[in-house]
């Protein structure tokens, strides 16, 4: 470690004086930054394509069509939530409620792709191959040649 790093910082960087927090230090939450919403989509890729509870129950999404439907998801609820809150928020306070908002968002337009991708598939007819394999599985007699 440098001894330089020790260094007191220069008053130009000191804290400001009390009653002046113009030139303080101060964060936004709301909205996002690029970085943060990026790994919301990759999260939800991982998600849709992985070993999770929702696969389990609705089935997977195929690696080519998770991406585009993640970015779509992140998008619809980012425009959604920016729209409730405004562009940015005013206070901490509601940031918190934004992302919030956000993030309710996100993980219900989620919900609805996998449940409306499981109810297309099964809404579908099943093929010859799935009809003759579901009767063998079942224990069923399967039709002689």
């Amino acid at each position: 470690m440098a001894t330089d790093e020790l260094a007191p910082a220069p008053a130009a960087a000191a804290a400001p004086a009390a009653g002046d927090e113009s030139q303080g230090f101060s964060f936004s939450i709301w909205p996002p930054t690029q970085r943060t919403r990026d790994a919301v989509v990759r999260r939800l890729v991982d998600t849709l394509t992985g070993d999770t509870i929702l696969c389990k129950r609705y089935g997977a999404v195929p690696a080519a069509d998770a991406e585009p439907a993640a970015r779509a998801i992140e998008a619809e609820a980012f425009d959604t939530a920016a729209a409730t809150s405004g562009a940015a928020a005013a206070s901490v306070e509601e940031g918190i409620e934004a992302l919030q908002f956000y993030s309710k968002e996100v993980s219900r337009r989620l919900l609805d792709l996998v449940k409306s991708r499981s109810a297309a598939a099964k809404a579908e007819p099943p093929s010859v191959d799935a009809h003759a394999a579901a009767a063998g599985e079942n224990g069923e007699p399967q039709p002689a040649a």
